[in-house]
């Protein structure tokens, strides 16, 4: 297990963070739309993404297949992109990974 956390469909399954201290790695998915969407359409895209994931029937197929559903605003997407983006540049550059 490579999250921060571990499973809640593997539970006993330790994490590779509890061997390596910070260490932590994880995918995942979310939605965009082109820049110059009204914020309108992005509210109403937002509030029904978050109510799909709230569903028992999707959070348990997300469960089922080992994820998380994890809902929030357009701006807790842009944090999440940007932590991912600063992470991972840092990774690059100590492994001094050339950009082809």
């Amino acid at each position: 297990m490579t999250s921060a956390k571990r499973s809640d469909a593997l539970p006993e399954l330790p994490t590779i963070g509890e061997y390596v201290p910070g260490y932590e790695m994880s995918a995942w998915f979310g939605v965009g739309v082109p820049k110059g969407t009204p914020a309108e359409v992005i509210d109403k895209i937002n509030k029904e993404i978050n109510a799909g994931l709230a569903d028992p029937k999707m959070k348990g197929r997300f469960t089922d297949l080992g994820g998380i559903a994890i809902g929030g605003s357009p701006a807790d997407f842009g944090t999440l992109i940007a932590d991912e983006t600063a992470k991972w540049a840092k990774v690059i550059r100590q492994a001094n990974i050339p950009l082809q």
